[in-house]
């Protein structure tokens, strides 16, 4: 009798991720999201220091137009935003010594997609753009998603991450660099560009044909008497070569409206970036009809916001300083700061803080800053605080912080 033996042959091949997906940075910001509410399901109060999502109040114009909203169809917009909102966010923009008009704005689902869009009108895959680090998180992220590659400038906390000498700009272009990207008030580090340092940069993109890239969400949170805001699009001559990121989010207190623009005065990068709206076919209608509203918002709200921000940040420095090891930078805008720890690795220090430490049953979240540069191996001491919460719990914030310095081991 034969017998016979089957042998089945399995694959266990499995389909693959794509290099750009596994290349994906994870967000230093929103990583530990889960050890925080672990924390909090165990009766532990957090400090949320790690993301910057202000408690101010939102404007009540603007939550007014979303209740009483006429809307019966809620229908897609124009590609590049309603012509209503653009006019009025342009007539803003004016109030702001930048002379744009509403051909000159792309409305876009948050500052987010405006950078999207603008790293894909003016950069190929394989492109280079250079960006003075520490940065944004996500910069690296949107960069990783377009196929660009940074190109990392360092600054230093020793001078308040003020801008690297030009020189240095200079060695780090190729055939390849088409833009130089800024955050100006800058995120993390809350600095703020003077008119020469935006001056010099405008010699040198024009020098060698590139764009300018300005981040500029934080344009109205600046502390200090002496220091101004400077757009890219006020009187330096860079009309062809300046790209505006804005957003909603941070100046009226809306970030889950999820509504910014990309501006600029080239036509050819309206036109494309055009394409990019055309293609996810239009930012949400009723984000927008918020945003049109608030643009009515009065001056004092502002006022309000300014002096409340900058009592937080001298609240917030002030203490910090009474640390022994801790080094901070005082940010002159937006609402954050890099602070420099006596630990080796703040990755680790943040999860232990959510993991291991309480007070009082009371621990903080912050966002490890080696998340916020490019180059491998930098930061890695270092956290971001965004000062959002009120000054008594900032206070309470930094007790904690101390006293974790005092238990770390690692």
């Amino acid at each position: 009798m034969l017998q016979f033996c089957v042998i089945i042959l399995i694959d266990f091949n499995m389909p693959k991720i794509s290099t750009k997906g596994l290349n994906m940075p994870e967000s230093p910001i929103r990583k530990l999201v889960p050890f925080a509410e672990t924390a909090k399901k165990k009766g532990v109060n957090v400090y949320h220091l790690n993301i910057g999502q202000p408690d101010i109040q939102t404007p009540e114009v603007a939550l007014k137009a979303i209740r009483e909203n006429t809307v019966n169809v809620l229908a897609y917009s124009m590609s590049e935003g309603s012509e209503q909102y653009r006019t009025k966010l342009a007539s803003y923009y004016q109030k702001n010594n930048i002379d744009i008009s509403a051909e000159h704005i792309i409305v876009t689902t948050g500052g987010s997609e405006a950078l999207l869009f603008a790293l894909g009108t003016v950069c190929d895959h394989g492109d280079e753009i250079i960006i003075p680090e520490p940065f944004y998180a996500n910069y690296n992220g949107f960069s990783t998603a377009s196929g660009v590659t940074i190109k990392p400038i360092m600054s230093s906390i020793d001078n308040g991450f003020a801008l690297p000498e030009i020189s240095e700009f200079e060695k780090l272009i190729t055939p390849k660099t088409k833009a130089i990207l800024i955050c100006n008030p800058g995120n993390p580090t809350g600095y703020v560009y003077s008119k020469e340092e935006i001056q010099k940069l405008a010699v040198i993109v024009k020098k060698h044909d590139l764009f300018l890239i300005a981040d500029e969400v934080y344009r109205e949170f600046i502390y200090d008497q002496e220091v101004k805001h400077h757009s890219v699009l006020s009187n330096f001559g860079l009309e062809e070569h300046a790209i505006i990121i804005d957003s909603v989010s941070k100046r009226y207190s809306m970030c889950g409206a999820r509504i910014g623009c990309i501006i600029s005065k080239n036509n050819a990068v309206m036109q494309t970036a055009m394409k990019f709206a055309q293609a996810r076919l239009s930012p949400p209608t009723y984000a927008q009809i918020a945003s049109e509203a608030a643009l009515e918002t009065p001056d004092s709200y502002f006022t309000d916001v300014i002096v409340e921000y900058k009592a937080r940040r001298d609240v917030l420095i002030s203490e910090l300083q009474k640390i022994d090891g801790v080094k901070v930078a005082t940010p002159k805008g937006a609402f954050y700061c890099v602070v420099e720890l006596p630990i080796k690795d703040a990755d680790h220090f943040a999860q232990w803080l959510l993991e291991s430490f309480s007070d009082n049953n009371e621990t903080i979240m912050v966002a490890p800053a080696a998340g916020f540069y490019s180059t491998p191996g930098v930061g890695t001491n270092q956290i971001r605080i965004a000062y959002v919460l009120k000054k008594e719990a900032l206070v309470r914030s930094v007790e904690l912080l101390k006293e974790a310095l005092k238990l770390y081991k690692a």
